[in-house]
């Protein structure tokens, strides 16, 4: 008795329908595993950005890191908008003198815009009192418009967070992570934060990467549609699995990392050593730092 897949046509056969759902005929995890394959590719490029000949680059890790922090300090204090937006510009002229594409660098700063501000700035436009812009509608003594004042707020607080994510931006583009790493613990960032910190940006490739594997070979072994609650039922399973591996995977690497003589101390063979260039870098970074504070309002 010859199974009934055996004997069905071609043009009969359809994927699982988690694959198949959807606009194009891409449904939610074909355009997951996109995404993923997306990530891994800007993640390469951000290493490769990182390597190349820029000017943040070549600065002494340590000395951007706290040149870097200045900078943000100075974004959070400063009062006024255009001496703000000056120092936005000058994100920008950090980022073209690093070798880093406008377009890459402004798409991966205006992501986390919307989560960072977004829910704050759209009801500064309403609730901030002053003059209105734009009426809406009036029903009695309640007006709901877009005031002069409260459009001022909000692009004064995205502007804010738009300088201070292009310098964090700037920082991790720029600088290899095992660098970076190494210069939190020379400022003294708390140890436990550092390593687990490295671990789980180490370790995220290789869980994405497994999710998509076993996506792949699911996929691979299927010839005929198992129906929607069977499939709801294995993407169930393989999250179960998946948390079961990742913890025996942790247990794993510690006892690895223990038996090669870790001491609770993540520690890089690089060696950091300031040049002319990092001192006339610090001296400009203190100066901008000042005058900042000072034309911004503060002093």
């Amino acid at each position: 008795m010859r199974p009934a897949w055996l004997v069905t046509k071609m043009e009969d056969l359809a994927a699982c329908p988690c694959c198949t759902v959807g606009v194009g005929g891409k449904g939610f995890v074909e355009r997951t595993l996109l995404g993923i394959a997306s990530f891994f590719k800007e993640a390469i490029f951000s290493e490769e950005i990182a390597r190349a000949p820029g000017f943040l680059q070549h600065l002494d890790p340590r000395v951007k890191l706290f040149s870097f922090a200045l900078f943000l300090v100075a974004a959070s204090l400063m009062k006024k908008a255009l001496p703000l937006l000056g120092l936005y510009l000058f994100t920008l002229l950090l980022a073209s003198a690093s070798r880093i594409t406008l377009g890459f660098f402004l798409k991966r700063v205006f992501f986390f815009i919307p989560l960072f501000s977004g829910l704050i700035a759209l009801p500064a436009l309403f609730l901030v009192p002053g003059e209105p812009l734009i009426t809406f509608f009036s029903l009695g003594g309640f007006t709901l418009a877009i005031t002069k004042s409260g459009l001022s707020s909000a692009f004064f607080l995205v502007l804010r967070v738009a300088t201070s994510v292009s310098f964090a931006v700037l920082l991790v583009l720029t600088t290899r992570w095992p660098q970076l790493l190494k210069a939190l613990r020379i400022f003294k960032l708390p140890q436990v934060f550092v390593l687990i910190l490295g671990m789980t940006h180490r370790y995220l490739y290789l869980l994405i990467a497994l999710i998509e594997e076993m996506h792949l070979a699911k996929k691979s072994r299927t010839i005929q549609r198992d129906g929607l609650r069977k499939e709801q039922r294995w993407v169930a399973s393989r999250i179960g699995f998946l948390f079961g591996k990742s913890r025996r995977m942790a247990d794993e690497v510690y006892q690895a990392m223990i038996s090669r003589g870790f001491d609770g101390e993540a520690r890089v063979l690089d060696t950091f050593r300031m040049t002319r260039m990092d001192v006339l870098w610090l001296g400009l970074s203190v100066l901008l730092f000042v005058l900042a504070l000072w034309i911004g309002g503060i002093a």
